[in-house]
C-alpha cells in the first residue's frame, strides 16, 4: 500500500483536529436513511466514493460488491476511487454529485452534516452498536458510521530490540530512550525513525492524547485556555519524548531524507527499529516482511511509555466514516451497503483495525495488547469542534506535521531555540486563540 492507506490510517485519524467548514450543500433534510427491512427492499445502482484506489484497481472492492450481492442482489454497487480524495471530493460537495455513499471529508464542519448527508438514525440507539457514534452526532442524530477504528502505539521490530537486550514494553518515556540508546549502541539498526519528510506520520504523535493519562476526555479538555504544553500535560510528555529522541541523537541522521514507502522495507529487515504509527500499519509492515523475506511475526506493536495505575492505554480514534448523500435517490440501497460493509464484510478485520462494531473482536495484530491488558481508549469528540477551532485561529495545527518538524529542526540543532521556550509560545498561541474562538 502506499499513501491512500496513510491518508485513510493515519492523517485521517487526526482529522478530528483539522476540520475546516465547506460551502455548498443543499437545505437540511430530515429524511433518514434507513435500513431496509427487507433485503428485497433495497434495490437500484449506487455509486460509492472512496481513496482506495489501491482496492479499486486490485478488484478487491469488486469482490466485496459480488458477497453484497449475495444478500442484495437488486443492488448494483459502483466504486469510484479518487486519489486527492479529500480536494476531489471537498469540490464535488459544492454540487449535488457526491456519490449515494462517500466518507465524510474532514474539511466538512461536524454541525453542517445534515447540510449534506442523511441522518442515518438516532445517536442513542446507533451508540449502543458502534464505536465513535459522537464523531457524527449532530442533534442527537448520527449522520456517519466509522469504517473502523485505529488504536495507537509503535511499530518495532521485536527481534532488533531483542538483540538489543530490551524485551519488556518502557513503562516511561525515559526507559524508552534508554532502550533506544542500547538499539543504537548494540545493533546496526536506526533506534527510531521520524518519517520526517513525509510529514504526515508526525501529526500521529496527536492521536495519542488521551493514552499518557488514561483519558477518554483528553481531547474535550482542549477546548479553552488550558496551556496543552504545560509541565506534565499530555502534549508536554508527547512532545517531550519526540524531542528526546532527536536530540539524543536517536532518529535517522539526516531527516530531510526520510521515505515513507521505503520505511516499511527497512524495518522488516531491521534496519529500523521504531516507528511511532497507528495500529493499521501492522499489516503493511508485515507485508513489507513477506516481500523482504523475513518474519512478519518480528512486527510488534507496543503502547506509549508511559502507565497509569500500573496499567498501559492506548487510545482508539475513529477512521473515516461513511455517510449517504441527501441527494442520494437510492438512501436504502446505499444505508443497505454501508451496514453490509461495516458488520458482514471483514474489511476491517483484513486490515488489521479496531472494528466499529463493538461486539466484534478484536484483529489479531492486536494480540500483544489483549494478552497485555491494555487499556483501550475510546477518545470523546465532544468537543472537536471548539477544539478545532481554537486550533485554526492558533495556527498551530496539531494535526499537521509544521510544529513537529520545526521541533525535530531545534532538537537536532538545524534551528535555534529550546523545548521550553517553544512549548511556552505554543501555550501562549492556544490561550490567545481560546479567549477569541468561538464558544
Amino acid at each position: 500500500m502506499g499513501k491512500t492507506k496513510t491518508l485513510t490510517g493515519a492523517l485521517l485519524t487526526v482529522a478530528l483536529l483539522t476540520v475546516t467548514g465547506c460551502g455548498g450543500g443543499g437545505a437540511a433534510s430530515g429524511e433518514t436513511a434507513a435500513a431496509p427491512v427487507d433485503p428485497g427492499d433495497a434495490s437500484g445502482e449506487i455509486k460509492v466514493l472512496t481513496p482506495r484506489t489501491d482496492l479499486v484497481q486490485s478488484g478487491a472492492m469488486k469482490a466485496y460488491a459480488a458477497e453484497f450481492n449475495k444478500t442484495y442482489p437488486k443492488v448494483k454497487v459502483k466504486f469510484e476511487a479518487l486519489t486527492d480524495y479529500e480536494g476531489e471530493v471537498r469540490i464535488r460537495m459544492n454540487t449535488k454529485a457526491y456519490g449515494d455513499v462517500l466518507m465524510i471529508p474532514g474539511v466538512v464542519a461536524k454541525g453542517d452534516y445534515p447540510k449534506f448527508f442523511a441522518p442515518l438514525g438516532a445517536t442513542s440507539e446507533l451508540a449502543d452498536k458502534y464505536r465513535f457514534s459522537d464523531k457524527t452526532d449532530v442533534g442527537g442524530k448520527v449522520y456517519g458510521v466509522a469504517q473502523f477504528g485505529t488504536a495507537n502505539g509503535f511499530v518495532y521490530n521485536k527481534a532488533v530490540w531483542k538483540k538489543a537486550g530490551v524485551t519488556r514494553w518502557s513503562t516511561t518515556p525515559e526507559e524508552f530512550t534508554t532502550a533506544l540508546k542500547a538499539i543504537k549502541d548494540k545493533t546496526g539498526a536506526v533506534p527510531y525513525y521520524t518519517n520526517f519528510k513525509d510529514g504526515w506520520p508526525l501529526s500521529s504523535w496527536s492521536n495519542n492524547i488521551g493514552s499518557v493519562t488514561c483519558d477518554a476526555k483528553a481531547g474535550d479538555r482542549l477546548a479553552g485556555p488550558v496551556s496543552p504544553w504545560k509541565q506534565g500535560s499530555e502534549l508536554n510528555v508527547i512532545d517531550s519524548l519526540l524531542y528526546d529522541i532527536v536530540h539524543d541523537g536517536l532518529a535517522e541522521k539526516d531527516p530531510t531524507t526520510t521515505n515513507w514507502e521505503s520505511s516499511k522495507t527497512l524495518i522488516a529487515k531491521g534496519e529500523i527499529a521504531t516507528m511511532q504509527l497507528g495500529s493499521w500499519a501492522i499489516t503493511q509492515m508485515r507485508d513489507a516482511a513477506k516481500k523482504a523475506g523475513t518474519d512478519p511475526q518480528d512486527i510488534g506493536f507496543m503502547p506509549f511509555p508511559v502507565q497509569k495505575d500500573g496499567a498501559f492505554c492506548a487510545t482508539v480514534v475513529s477512521d473515516y466514516q461513511q455517510a449517504v448523500s441527501i441527494h442520494s435517490e437510492r438512501k436504502t440501497a446505499a444505508r443497505a451497503w454501508i451496514d453490509w460493509f461495516t458488520e458482514k464484510s471483514g474489511y476491517s478485520q483484513k486490515e488489521g483495525a479496531v472494528p466499529a462494531v463493538k461486539s466484534a473482536p478484536l484483529p489479531s495484530t492486536l494480540k500483544d495488547y489483549v494478552d497485555n491488558d491494555v487499556k483501550l481508549v475510546e477518545r470523546s469528540e465532544a468537543e472537536t469542534g471548539q477544539v478545532n477551532a481554537i486550533d485554526n485561529a492558533a495556527e498551530i495545527g496539531l494535526a499537521k506535521p509544521d510544529y513537529r518538524q520545526k521541533l525535530i529542526d531545534m532538537a537536532r540543532g538545524a534551528q535555534r531555540g529550546s523545548l521550553q521556550d517553544f512549548f511556552t509560545d505554543l501555550d501562549r498561541k492556544w490561550d490567545e486563540a481560546a479567549r477569541t474562538a468561538g464558544s
